[in-house]
């Protein structure tokens, strides 16, 4: 079962600190340290139970809840007075949902024991004979099943006729959903060939991932995160008509009360149960001890990705009955059966195929295409590849890479999720590739467009040289144009950007497009208002929120542009050092007239920037450099794209960036570079300080530097400055100056 959800499908992690928290051993506690631990851990895991069982809503994943469930009975085990009459691990499950009649199971239904390890499964088997006092070379047979993950449900039979179906509750208790369960297909009204008396079938109600898909497509009102939710939140619906509606599928795999024994085998019985008419695993198998019982959990962890529904690990089961019989219950689980966990938060899959996906900046990003498995409880079909190197496993010039794979399509791989959002390949099973099998060949022209697809030296990454023309850039840019730290138009999200950008009538195809849109549509016979998804208010609240956004701050229009290496901080640090547009563009145009470098240090081998004043001023700026200044002239340069900047720019108020505070202090307006090191202030602080008494903090020193702060280990900095005549100062008069 998995415990791990939110709609959003966000991993919950130990490292979270909503698991077992990282205590002391427990024989290192004392007894109040004890019973507070065991007072928190057992309200986490009541509650946690509660989530799972009776919301269908959980906020654990079964990594984080086994853990704290070991450590709860290992305090209580060394702590045996603190054990509380109510403590979860003497219960199952949660308190029935209100909304449902109750029913009381003739027996109880049981959890089981988890082992993670294969010493806990040779573990489990010693036990076994030790309790039943059997020799080393007496035979013990072993059902070995897959673990199913979806929602445990009882149906009682009597002569053959389903009369009651109940939720296993919290174990002795359950919700009776009776008629929700007459509408699965799987479950059978009428038992075939049926004996008189009782007969209570017990199983597990689950969800196909292919049908699982197509209930979150319809829209049903609800989002879930994995098949188990959507399993267990269809059949504890009120309304039976809605559980008839979704694609609900029934294992049995045991029995609770019964007239009649149904065999003298635990195979035999589930053998029985399917001759009545129920659909029951067909990966089940005999083991005849423990190597026997890891070696098909690991074949059915293989084959984890191709069934087609969710498994979380291997049950064992002792086959023989008799010796069930003897071996009997603990308080929650039986001594006969073991659950085999797969690990929480890796599962093998077939990579069916790679497909290449355009960013705004024209990158051609690689996407692996999954059969969908779950990860971490969350479904799972996409990972990521990073880049071409990474598919290879070499990079441009042939030599390995640490993190590269040789990823082919067809391959089997394991995916892991982690702490991260996004799922990512973690090894590639070699032994499983297809003799045929092709290495993966880049593509070298964009998917979108059909461009070239260039890479340039020392990037890692290839690029669609296509611009505007490309779709795919044209929408990410508008895209990420509309985003929350660029023009945050409300109304206009990305949904509405790819509407607009394919429409005919009123169509969106670059930035300047949004600001005419209310005049086009007024132009237009067909009317936004008129259209699906619109009507007279909500037309006219997007129009007034793009009029209300044509007066814009500088810093979020360089940012909304788009342009490579310009995040948050350089659009905000170009916008501070310029002041307006006018004087950003000034630069940017100045140096793209001008010589970028003029030599090569002999000694570090990097280029010296030219004898270039916009250049230099634009590299200069802390935090800038030669890099993103090519970007800006690159982008600035390009015909197309300067005149559909220059569009844009003719509809808009751009609003100058705000003086800074101290604007009359004796540094402001000038241009100030800080070389050496600061004894008493961080360059982060004084280039704060400076920026906040009106100055400009520039990395090197040129012909328009103003004021050099030379700190102990001034170098070429404070020579260079004393050759331009710039004047030089230390940190004390740098203190005074700054008012510290």
């Amino acid at each position: 079962m998995a415990r791990q959800t939110g709609e959003t499908g966000d991993d919950i992690t130990p490292e979270s600190g909503v698991a077992v928290q990282d205590r002391s051993g427990v024989d290192q506690l004392n007894t109040q340290q004890a019973s507070d631990e065991i007072a928190s851990l057992a309200d986490r895991i009541r509650q946690a139970n509660e989530d799972y069982h009776t919301h269908d809503a959980p906020t654990l994943s079964d990594a984080d809840y086994d853990a704290m469930k070991r450590r709860l009975e290992e305090l209580e085990q060394a702590f045996p007075d603190l054990v509380m009459p109510d403590s979860p691990t003497g219960h199952v499950g949660a308190t029935p949902a209100e909304g449902f009649g109750k029913v009381t199971h003739a027996q109880r239904m049981m959890s089981l024991s988890n082992a993670f390890t294969p010493e806990d499964v040779q573990d489990f088997v010693t036990r076994i004979r030790s309790f039943l006092n059997l020799a080393e070379d007496a035979p013990l047979m072993f059902t070995a099943e897959p673990k199913i993950d979806g929602l445990s449900l009882s149906l009682r039979y009597e002569d053959g006729v389903l009369v009651q179906a109940a939720t296993r509750g919290d174990g002795s208790v359950g919700e009776n959903v009776t008629a929700n369960a007459r509408t699965v297909a799987d479950i059978p009204q009428l038992l075939r060939d049926a004996p008189k008396g009782i007969i209570e079938v017990r199983g597990e109600v689950y969800m196909s991932h292919d049908d699982f898909a197509r209930l979150n497509q319809t829209g049903s009102g609800r989002v879930f995160a994995n098949p188990r939710n959507a399993a267990a939140g269809s059949l504890r619906q009120l309304d039976p008509t809605v559980t008839a509606s979704r694609p609900l599928r029934f294992f049995a795999y045991g029995w609770g009360q019964l007239s009649a024994p149904l065999a003298d085998t635990q195979m035999q019985a589930v053998q029985r149960l399917a001759d009545l008419g129920f659909a029951i695993n067909p990966l089940t198998r005999l083991c005849d001890g423990a190597a026997a019982m890891i070696e098909t959990w690991a074949a059915i962890e293989q084959q984890r990705a191709t069934l087609g529904y969710d498994i979380d690990g291997v049950v064992y089961k002792v086959d023989d009955l008799s010796f069930q019989a003897r071996l009997g219950f603990r308080s929650t689980t039986p001594r006969w059966a073991l659950a085999h966990k797969f690990p929480a938060e890796t599962a093998w899959t077939r990579l069916q195929r790679i497909e290449i996906q355009v960013g705004r900046t024209g990158a051609l990003s690689p996407v692996a295409r999954l059969e969908p498995v779950t990860v971490g409880g969350v479904v799972v079909s996409n990972a990521t590849l990073h880049n071409e190197d990474y598919i290879a496993g070499r990079d441009n010039s042939g030599a390995p890479i640490r993190e590269g794979r040789d990823i082919r399509e067809g391959d089997w791989v394991k995916v892991y999720r982690a702490g991260d959002v996004i799922p990512k390949i973690a090894d590639v099973d070699l032994s499983r590739r297809p003799a045929d099998s092709d290495a993966y060949r880049f593509p070298e022209t964009c998917p979108e467009c059909g461009s070239d697809a260039v890479r340039e030296v020392g990037d890692s990454v290839r690029r669609c040289t296509g611009g505007l023309i490309c779709p795919a850039q044209a929408i990410e840019k508008l895209k990420h144009f509309v985003s929350r730290a660029a023009f945050d138009i409300e109304g206009l999200g990305a949904k509405q950007i790819e509407m607009f950008f394919t429409d005919d009538h009123l169509p969106i195809r670059e930035p300047a497009d949004i600001f005419t849109l209310a005049t086009r549509d007024t132009a237009n016979l067909p009317k936004l208002k008129n259209r699906e998804g619109f009507g007279d208010r909500s037309a006219a609240k997007l129009f007034a929120a793009i009029e209300d956004r044509r007066r814009i701050e500088l810093r979020r229009l360089i940012f909304a542009l788009g342009i490579r290496h310009v995040g948050e901080v350089a659009a905000a640090t170009l916008a501070r050092h310029f002041g307006t547009w006018d004087a950003l563009i000034a630069a940017i145009d100045g140096a793209a007239q001008e010589p970028a470098f003029a030599a090569t240090d002999d000694k570090s081998r990097r280029p010296l920037l030219a004898d270039s004043p916009h250049w230099s001023e634009l590299a200069g700026i802390d935090g800038i450099g030669a890099v993103l200044v090519q970007s800006l002239i690159t982008s600035f340069s390009q015909p197309s794209e300067r005149a559909g900047i220059d569009r844009l720019t003719r509809q808009l108020e751009i609003l100058p960036a705000k003086a800074p505070t101290h604007a009359d202090s004796e540094i402001s307006g000038q241009t100030l570079v800080f070389t050496g090191t600061l004894e008493r202030m961080t360059r982060a602080e004084a280039k704060a300080r400076a920026e906040s008494m009106g100055a400009k903090v520039a990395g090197s020193v040129s012909a328009k530097t103003d004021l050099v702060i030379a700190g102990p280990g001034a170098g070429s900095k404070a020579k260079k400055a004393a050759d331009l005549g710039v004047r030089v100062i230390d940190e004390d008069e740098w203190m005074r100056i700054a008012g510290r």
